[in-house]
């Protein structure tokens, strides 16, 4: 499937200083160093085509473009694969209550999602995957997980045992009860009669009348949600053997911790031996109103609606960074005014004809983001240096300043 548009990172003084980063890593609950490479792979789940890209769509994939960017910056080469999940349960039930076409709908949300990323100036992956498109790959990945011993059928739908791999539930932290209510909330069905276990997971689904299915071994059908991420990661991250995990960052949304990454992992360490990944990151959620912005509850603020408004994206963006990343917050009329003015600030600060010192601030950003992401730190040494600025403080070099916060934050101001 096609990507957006490529965005050209400028080239960072080779005089600035870069710290290992670290991140939080959700298996273990702690941040850690990310190991130094020459290469990163990095998967990043993606979205289901059935609504316009929300402000947590947005948040998760400017968490990801900002590690994407540092280690960038510090010389290495980021393999970053996402995929969208162009056929599932939702997405046909949302045509069906519309009454158009679930193609159709697919890829006018997926348009909206490509042209929502290039506002925001987000890299785009270097593979982008739709579901529909890995259907070969899904199927290859069942018959494998067939010959090892851990798929079963219920009628003609085939099911993945998720304690086949030693390690299930050592992501998500949950005890047993728990993880079959999240699961039955979030496209589960852990009280199917014939399942081995409630936790079981659906990795084919026999097509259903007056629904779409492709040919496959396995019959027609179409694949189940965790698999078809797992297949699609084993194959365009290609994974080194000599590595001791398959990629290096596994990511999304915190909702996904489980059951959608746990039920990965679990499915790539019988396929390889290995866990998934050494990384698992997680963006938090965004709320309003003081409750969790979702499509359930119709509470969603839509980023292209907003820069339909008129709303800059530089300032959606630099709203979206003002609080970090693992932190469950809401959006508010507030914060979007705050951020306006915090970005006028800073456009005014480097209209000046001389500029307070650039490198303390450059070497501020830097430390803060190489330190779990630290937006927050970022962008109040970055206030700090504007009103140095405005107050007539001089000696830096606007121009690199403006090219650090461009290949660093993707702020372009």
């Amino acid at each position: 499937m096609k990507s957006w548009s490529s965005v050209v990172i400028p080239q960072l003084n080779s005089s600035i200083k870069f710290s290992q980063i670290s991140l939080t890593n959700s298996k273990t609950l702690k941040k850690e160093l990310v190991a130094k490479k020459d290469t990163y792979r990095m998967y990043v789940c993606g979205i289901t085509p059935y609504d316009a890209t929300h402000l947590g769509h947005a948040a998760t994939y400017l968490t990801f473009d900002l590690i994407n960017r540092y280690l960038r910056a510090t010389g290495s080469e980021v393999l970053y694969v996402q995929n969208i999940t162009d056929i599932d349960d939702p997405l046909l039930e949302r045509a069906t209550r519309d009454n158009v076409n679930w193609e159709d709908l697919a890829h006018s949300q997926i348009d909206l999602f490509r042209g929502d990323m290039e506002n925001l100036r987000v890299l785009p992956p270097a593979h982008y995957i739709g579901a529909v498109e890995a259907i070969d790959l899904v199927s290859q990945a069942v018959t494998a997980l067939q010959a090892a011993g851990t798929i079963y059928s219920i009628e003609q739908d085939l099911f993945f045992k998720n304690y086949s791999s030693p390690d299930f539930g050592s992501l998500s932290h949950l005890d047993k009860e728990s993880m079959k209510e999240i699961f039955s909330q979030r496209g589960g069905n852990p009280t199917l009669a014939g399942k081995t276990d409630p936790l079981d997971c659906l990795v084919w689904m026999a097509k259903r009348e007056n629904e779409p299915g492709w040919e496959s071994i396995h019959g027609v059908g179409r694949p189940g949600w965790h698999i078809e991420c797992t297949a699609i990661a084993l194959k365009y991250l290609e994974p080194l053997d000599s590595d001791a995990t398959c990629i290096d960052i596994q990511g999304g949304g915190s909702d996904l911790i489980f059951p959608h990454h746990e039920m990965c992992a679990s499915q790539a360490q019988v396929l390889t031996g290995k866990d998934l990944a050494a990384t698992y990151v997680h963006a938090a959620m965004i709320g309003l109103d003081g409750e969790k912005m979702s499509k359930s509850k119709g509470n969603l603020v839509f980023v292209s609606k907003l820069i339909a408004s008129g709303t800059d994206p530089m300032v959606i963006r630099f709203a979206l960074m003002s609080q970090h990343y693992r932190l469950d917050r809401m959006w508010t009329d507030e914060l979007l005014i705050q951020a306006t003015k915090r970005v006028s600030d800073i456009r005014k600060a480097f209209s000046t004809s001389s500029v307070a010192p650039t490198t303390p601030v450059i070497d501020r950003l830097v430390l803060a983001l190489s330190d779990d992401l630290d937006t927050p730190t970022a962008l109040a040494a970055l206030d700090q240096w504007a009103a140095d600025t405005l107050s007539g403080s001089s000696g830096g070099d606007a121009q690199e300043l403006s090219v650090a916060l461009d290949a660093l934050l993707g702020l372009e101001l």
